[in-house]
């Protein structure tokens, strides 16, 4: 009956009655959905949108080639597993809180930096106790500011549609993405052994992190857990343990075996966090067996050798991604032709289809404790 042009307006409303009843929407379509006015995000390259690059140094083409068409200070060819949170929230792309050209932070900022680890030290500078740090300088100065200006409404909505209001810090998702790298930089520089007694340290510090974001009023959060590190081409190829330590698909078996038990206390400690923050929800997402499940059934789901890499170069020579060099008459450095294929982008990094995969399982709830999707997370139990 909506083909008819003489009832557009009834047709309107009962398409919306019906998504309505269907608690279809992102960002809270539907009664049962929730209503995420921004998302603030914290983590390392997995979820960095841009800082590293607005910071310390460009991430160069080809990244970003597949998706944005150019460089998007993304460790991609497109796309990360946050943006298809936005998307399917509804909600714009993160900018990074550090770049200071084009941002618009009116659904949230995103504190990601590459290389940060949860503890000080490590490969960069910006570990969560900074980021939070930036965070709750940028939620004061919000917050000042439309004090400043609450007797102008011209002039606060001046400001309204490039930063967020201060209401909407209270209704927020609050997403994690870190951890990888206190492994990695562990592993490099000291023993399995010691890795492993200081995981409990590592989570001392994240556990401090989110109970001052519960103080500054954040009261929904999406944790992801550490993916299969040992399954990293990087670290496949620069493994110097004995061959017998690889799995059937090629991980390196002892440095899985340590995510593990990282993500093993990360989840016993949301469970205590849940006890201890009485107005707050978490949803802790498995994301080490949603990749491991994409590894072990890549030639299943179109993908090539899950070992393989698309740019850049570890064998023998080592080139970035984005860099080019000529050894003995030989070009490294060249993106290779379909990174579709490819579950890594460039060894450390998944690809956007990888990320499109792995998106597609986690933000319906599939791989979440407990399972809720994204959508519905601020209606998690506290006791799954």
């Amino acid at each position: 009956m909506c083909s008819s042009v003489r009832l557009p307006f009834l047709c309107l409303v009962l398409i919306q009655l019906l998504g309505a009843l269907a608690g279809g929407g992102g960002g809270g379509g539907g009664p049962t959905g929730c209503e995420f006015s921004a998302i603030f995000n914290f983590g390392d390259s997995n979820s960095d949108t841009g800082a590293i690059s607005a910071a310390l140094s460009e991430v160069a083409a080809p990244n970003g080639e597949t998706f944005f068409g150019h460089p998007s200070g993304r460790f991609c060819d497109g796309r990360l597993i946050i943006d298809f949170i936005a998307e399917d929230l509804k909600l714009p792309y993160l900018s990074a809180y550090l770049d200071s050209i084009e941002t618009n932070f009116r659904h949230g900022a995103n504190f990601a930096t590459g290389g940060s680890s949860i503890r000080p030290g490590g490969y960069s500078p910006f570990h969560l106790g900074i980021q939070l740090s930036q965070f709750v300088r940028f939620k004061s100065r919000i917050t000042e500011l439309y004090n400043q200006l609450n007797q102008s409404t011209d002039k606060a909505s001046t400001f309204s549609y490039r930063l967020p209001r201060p209401q909407d810090f209270s209704k927020a998702l609050y997403t994690f993405d870190i951890g990888q790298n206190d492994l990695a930089y562990g592993f490099q520089h000291t023993t399995g052994e010691q890795v492993i007694a200081s995981i409990p340290d590592i989570l001392n510090q994240f556990s401090r992190a989110v109970h001052q974001l519960y103080e500054e009023g954040a009261r929904v959060f999406w944790v992801h857990n550490t993916g299969p590190i040992g399954c990293l081409p990087y670290n496949i190829i620069y493994d110097k343990s004995k061959p017998g330590n690889l799995d059937r698909y090629g991980c390196v078996r002892p440095q899985n075996e340590v995510a593990k038990d990282f993500n093993k206390q990360l989840k016993d400690r949301i469970l205590q966090l849940r006890a201890q923050l009485s107005a707050a929800v978490f949803t802790y997402v498995d994301v080490y067996s949603a990749k491991y499940s994409l590894i072990s059934e890549a030639k299943d789901q179109g993908f090539v050798d899950p070992s393989s890499f698309c740019c850049g170069s570890y064998y023998g020579f080592h080139i970035d991604c984005g860099k080019k060099a000529i050894v003995n008459g030989t070009v490294y450095g060249n993106p290779c032709e379909d990174p579709s294929k490819h579950i890594s982008w460039d060894g450390i990094h998944y690809s956007e289809a990888a990320n499109k995969w792995l998106a597609s399982r986690i933000l319906g709830g599939s791989f979440s404790h407990p399972a809720v999707s994204i959508r519905k997370s601020c209606h998690a139990s506290k006791n799954p």
